[in-house]
């Protein structure tokens, strides 16, 4: 299976694509490391802590269990994260293994990042939306109550293991969350995959091997190639929130509680392909088949209550607004994005009326 190299002005690291990575964590290990602390979620650990386990069996090492959930992902656990390692002897040798799905990536490499000023974090994600983005790219961080990611850090890790096996025991509907962060991928920048995913729903429903390493290689290598060219979201890494404005601003309307972040952005896109063809003249024939894809990979969980109002008052509040200009991410052709600011407000309202309505 491939490894796609990602390099940074921090340091160059591999994500690696292979069924079985999982047991080879202690490889990756720097060969001075101290103790290892495993940050995971007990569902995730009664899956698969056997195998950490056996891989780490030669190396000290200690199991911290973070509560989960997106209301949970905020300074506080961090905090208690910290005090759990210097419990246990963390010191600046530690290393940091993350272990499960988006929002452990995100909280243990935002954990890594700032114990002792910074500790080595090995990214092991266990859901397909974590494999596809949120392990990739050292993007760490906690959500404040304005809003999701608000407070973070960059913080790449030494190597990302995406072992596709571990999907087995992933629940449909988290399935299908990471399924839409692909359809994000083919979007932006890679018509083959999109129509991968258009033609063959089937066998990705189906956790096809030969399929399912083939979309997440896909990718992992855009992700591994737009983070190589910009780190720190400058210019072109912003292609990669495309659906993710309105997503943010769903998710946040909501506290949280109704939308797996996949689901949020699903609906995210929606809003923006319906924008596309209102600023950038996107064909109706190219939006129609975003639309189309989308809702195969469905269904994406009540809009009930919802107004379009409430979600445009949020978009001020996204991390990437700067000196109050709402950025959109907007398809010109499946494939190719480009970025737009200044768009008319009742065009933006409009568009997520149309998705709403979706």
């Amino acid at each position: 299976m491939p490894g796609f190299r990602v390099e940074t002005p921090q340091h160059g690291y591999d994500a690696i694509v292979e069924r079985g990575s999982l047991d080879r964590i202690a490889e990756f290990l720097p060969p001075r490391a101290g103790k290892v602390f495993v940050v995971t979620t007990a569902d995730v650990w009664k899956f698969h802590g056997a195998r950490v386990e056996q891989a780490l069996a030669e190396r000290p090492h200690q199991v911290l269990f973070f509560p989960g959930g997106e209301r949970r992902k905020k300074m506080a656990e961090v905090e208690a994260l910290a005090e759990q390692m210097m419990a246990g002897g963390g010191d600046r040798s530690s290393v940091v293994v993350a272990f499960g799905g988006g929002i452990v990536t995100d909280v243990a490499g935002f954990l890594a990042a700032v114990f002792m000023r910074g500790v080595p974090v090995i990214q092991v994600p266990t859901t397909l939306l974590a494999q596809v983005d949120a392990a990739v790219g050292g993007k760490t961080g906690v959500n404040l109550v304005a809003g999701k990611n608000l407070v973070g850090s960059f913080h790449q890790p030494l190597v990302v293991l995406i072992d596709p096996d571990v999907l087995k025991t992933l629940p449909e509907r988290e399935y299908r969350a990471g399924l839409y962060e692909i359809i994000k991928c083919g979007v932006i920048r890679d018509a083959g995959l999109f129509r991968v995913l258009a033609e063959g729903a089937d066998r990705v429903f189906a956790q096809e091997p030969q399929t399912v390493d083939r979309i997440i290689a896909d990718a992992v290598r855009i992700k591994a190639e737009v983070v190589t060219a910009d780190e720190r979201e400058g210019d072109l890494r912003r292609i990669l929130n495309f659906g993710h404005t309105v997503g943010h601003a769903l998710e946040a309307d909501t506290q949280y509680q109704r939308f797996l972040h996949g689901e949020a952005v699903a609906f995210g896109m929606r809003a923006a392909t319906a924008l596309a063809e209102r600023v950038v003249q996107l064909p109706r024939t190219e939006a129609s088949q975003i639309q189309d894809v989308i809702g195969t990979y469905g269904p994406i969980p009540t809009l009930a209550g919802i107004t379009a109002s409430s979600l445009f008052r949020r978009l001020s509040a996204d991390k990437k607004t700067v000196q109050g200009k709402v950025h959109f991410v907007l398809p010109v052709k499946i494939g190719e994005v480009k970025i737009v600011t200044g768009v008319d407000d009742l065009a933006v309202i409009e568009a997520i009326e149309a998705a709403l309505a979706s």
